[in-house]
């Protein structure tokens, strides 16, 4: 029986839950996983995504970058296509892809370092159109490519893309999913590295410099609100998280902090804080997840050690923090969390304020890699610097 998928970044909702339909994780963890296939991948950050038993994965190897798909199950070879780039990352992190693609109506979106926005069909890899957004609308690479995901709503591909058309702002651009044509262009902000999200019917976008609330079908403003660090060398990385009852959690490094704003669409302002601290869940690049009043994430910055972190939302208090880590990403299943650290450990904790309880710790991958995991069917698919393994953890 399938469950749902997970065709974009962060899941179904775009909030790292896995749907509710997903079976329960079988447990007791082995020391050694059930692993069912592995396969080399190439440069970048681009997490995998599952639709339809497929698993898509983006990715550099040499100068091509490569879109393809696998058996969910068996990780054999479905299609594979490719365009060639020449990006080069300013600071010689990665050259490869950090975007996660989006697959909505047979339609595999991806959106490459060098600003290529890509539409692939799902069973084929045939590629319907491309849109240079470096030569379209200037975008601009920032410190490490362009790293947003394709937002895809209404039948237009969302791209945070930081540039200007004809003087005009094109900060957030929308195209048509069929033609690739572009059907608005709006907000003046460079792109940050969180994702856009949907609001209801609106669409939240953390930019460079500011919160904006945008109307999709038109790319009207509705209210934007400043928030960014007092210092160049910062990014905003996590994306915004709902927490209930209008509440929307946005927290990154660099002085930012923990922000808890209501946001109310169609009212002025649209933007009321609840609450603002400094080292409660100061998120550096990975996004935190929510349940029962509660958010669970990675606090302070990478370079100087991490802690997993459960905090109150209604207060901000800090509930328990797990041993100090590098860091890593998470996603919750049901009351269970699947943390990938960035030394390659699977940790399964319980998503319980109470403690910091650790089910299981199992390596799965190698260290030094920080892209977001999926969940589907249950199985875990993740991926480091050279290979992405699909790890069954919920019952068949």
């Amino acid at each position: 029986m399938l469950a749902a998928d997970w065709p974009q970044f962060l899941g179904p909702q775009r909030n790292g839950i896995a749907a509710a339909e997903e079976p329960a994780l079988k447990g007791p963890f082995k020391s050694a996983p059930d692993q069912l296939w592995e396969k080399s991948v190439g440069a970048g950050f681009a997490g995998p995504v599952v639709s339809g038993g497929k698993v898509i994965l983006f990715h550099r190897e040499g100068s091509d970058m490569t879109t393809e798909a696998v058996e969910a199950k068996t990780g054999k070879p479905l299609w594979r296509t490719t365009y060639v780039t020449d990006y080069v990352d300013s600071f010689g992190f990665d050259n490869g892809p950090r975007a996660v693609p989006a697959v909505v109506e047979g339609k595999v979106f991806t959106h490459g370092p060098e600003g290529r926005v890509t539409a692939l069909d799902l069973e084929t890899g045939k590629e319907l159109w491309a849109y240079d957004t470096a030569s379209a609308v200037n975008s601009q690479p920032g410190f490490f490519g362009r790293a947003p995901s394709p937002l895809v709503v209404a039948g237009k591909v969302i791209i945070a893309a930081g540039g200007s058309l004809d003087d005009k702002p094109a900060g957030l651009i929308a195209l048509d999913t069929q033609t690739g044509k572009l059907v608005w262009n709006s907000v003046e902000d460079e792109a940050g590295y969180a994702s856009p999200v949907m609001l209801g019917e609106t669409v939240l976008a953390w930019m460079r410099n500011k919160l904006w609330l945008i109307n999709p079908e038109t790319g009207f403003v509705l209210d934007s609100l400043p928030l960014r660090a007092s210092m160049e060398a910062s990014v905003n990385a996590a994306t915004p998280v709902p927490c209930g009852e209008g509440q929307w959690f946005v927290s990154a490094g660099y002085g930012v902090g923990a922000n808890l704003f209501k946001i109310t669409p169609f009212q002025q302002p649209a933007f009321e804080a609840v609450w603002q601290k400094q080292k409660t869940l100061d998120c550096h690049y990975s996004t935190p997840v929510f349940k029962d009043g509660h958010l669970y994430g990675f606090e302070g910055r990478q370079e100087t050690g991490q802690t997993l972190r459960c905090i109150e939302v209604a207060t901000g208090k800090v509930c328990w923090d797990s041993p100090g880590i590098p860091g890593g990403t998470l996603l919750r299943v049901a009351d269970q969390l699947l943390v990938v650290t960035e030394q390659g450990e699977l940790w399964i904790v319980k998503a319980s304020p109470d403690k910091f309880d650790q089910v299981a710790t199992v390596q799965i991958l190698r260290s030094s890699h920080r892209s977001h995991a999926a969940f589907a069917n249950g199985i875990l698919y993740a991926r480091d610097t050279e290979k992405v393994v699909a790890i069954r953890l919920g019952a068949e």
